[in-house]
């Protein structure tokens, strides 16, 4: 059975790029273009997973990874950064706030990340 995937990305071509990964695996996608999208679709969705950037029109990741965990409904699930900020502050609020891993986007290719997601769903 298809896992539910929420990918939370602004910019269309990673977007596009990572949807067709997901889309290749089997996977049930959802995509978010922005933060609020982001945790209302978490919400309604519950997906089994969230990929989520952090740079994002409206609320940024760090407040998107912030309201999902603090609502009991969403907080058991794991979201996964993709960010191109790779400062060891970020990752470390990010890990602080909850994150279940965090993928610098010039470190791995899309394949390496689906491997992640892959790992998280077993």
């Amino acid at each position: 059975m298809p896992h539910k995937i929420l990918l939370v990305e602004d910019d269309r071509f990673l977007r596009e790029l990572m949807s067709q990964k997901i889309v290749k695996m089997g996977e049930d996608l959802v995509v978010a273009v922005d933060g609020e999208e982001g945790v209302k679709k978490t919400k309604e969705e519950k997906p089994e997973i969230v990929l989520l950037d952090l740079m994002l029109p409206g609320i940024d990741g760090f407040g998107v990874l912030s309201q999902i965990k603090a609502d009991p409904e969403t907080a058991e699930i794991p979201v996964i950064i993709l960010s191109n900020l790779g400062q060891k502050e970020d990752i470390d609020r990010a890990l602080k706030l909850g994150a279940a891993d965090f993928l610098v986007k010039a470190h791995f290719t899309p394949q390496e990340i689906i491997d992640k997601i892959e790992q998280y769903l077993k």
